[in-house]
């Protein structure tokens, strides 16, 4: 097992979950922020006016918002970034009522946001339900191919004591197992409700971690005091930890491609072009190298890690 245990980023829609939009959240990587606090400012020429795009409370979702504001900077268009403000609850209505003009978000959990309801599971099925879910005024721009999803992992001693390589096998041993997940598992569609719909899984007990899936849960599941976590893809701590992720072959987790949600207002068709280039080219192991710079050794900020990927790609000169 590799030692690279100490840090991996907090994971999006969890921490947010306070009393509204007023409620200053812990930037968790990148340094204290207050999230109705001035928006800071990418240079740029005015291109049909200015754009704040706005991220989640987890270090992430920040990259890509700085990415998509380098990269509206880079064709023209001016783009402030207002990081942290909170889980989608929050960052919803900031998009819907014109705090922000835009925030990154993920297709499938974004269905289920609008629509508890939608059956939608693949990434173009999900995709296609999008725009007729959304409230008027909203809508999303192209889907990347980057996909950063929930995933039941588990260790590899956990793995073969009980021969598990999906959340089929997994459902044969729920009684037995304590799970680490945000609080928000126990309701949402794709969590408790969902095992036990989809696999008849009933979890011994759930215990509920703020971190998302960051290193409080790591530990805990390293340690054997949970023995299923919830944890996001893109986290670098499953490749660093030699851990194993459960198949999902009933599609409990939706498929969840990155795509900017925007409002309408403001958003030009050089905007459009611009964040519609980002998604051409943005993958999932983008992903997993942008949370490692950010939430590992190395450190970086946010902005820094989009700025070298920006120029990397060639978006930026």
């Amino acid at each position: 097992m590799k030692e690279n245990t100490k840090t991996i980023l907090t994971r999006r829609g969890l921490a947010g979950m306070a009393a509204g939009v007023g409620l200053a959240v812990a930037l968790t990587a990148c340094g204290g922020s207050d999230p109705l606090a001035t928006p800071s400012t990418s240079a740029g020429s005015a291109g049909g006016g200015s754009l704040v795009v706005g991220s989640a409370d987890f270090p992430e979702s920040q990259i890509v918002a700085e990415i998509y504001a380098g990269a509206l900077t880079a064709a023209g268009v001016t783009a402030t970034t207002k990081p942290n403000i909170g889980a989608r609850e929050i960052y919803f209505k900031a998009v819907q009522d014109g705090s922000v003009d835009l925030v990154p978000d993920y297709s499938g959990n974004l269905l289920s946001h609008v629509d508890h309801e939608a059956a939608e599971v693949s990434a173009d099925d999900v995709y296609k339900a999008l725009p007729g879910k959304l409230p008027e005024g909203l809508a999303v721009l192209q889907a990347s191919k980057a996909e950063s999803k929930d995933a039941m992992v588990v260790t590899k001693a956990t793995a073969e004591k009980y021969q598990l390589k999906s959340v089929e096998d997994l459902a044969k041993v729920c009684k037995d197992l304590t799970m680490a997940a945000p609080a928000t598992f126990e309701t949402r569609a794709y969590g408790l409700p969902g095992l036990k719909a989809n696999y008849g899984c009933e979890l011994k007990a759930l215990k509920p971690f703020s971190d998302g899936g960051g290193n409080l849960t790591l530990q805990a599941l390293l340690t054997d005091d949970v023995q299923v976590a919830d944890i996001y893809t893109t986290t670098p701590s499953i490749a660093d930890n030699d851990l194993v992720v459960l198949e999902d072959p009933k599609n409990n987790f939706k498929a969840q491609q990155v795509l900017p949600l925007y409002n309408k207002a403001k958003m030009t068709d050089k905007a459009k072009d611009a964040l519609n280039a980002v998604s051409k080219i943005l993958t999932t192991e983008d992903l997993v190298n942008l949370n490692r710079a950010v939430s590992g050794s190395q450190k970086q900020n946010a902005k820094d890690a989009a700025a070298t990927w920006l120029k990397d790609k060639g978006i930026v000169k």
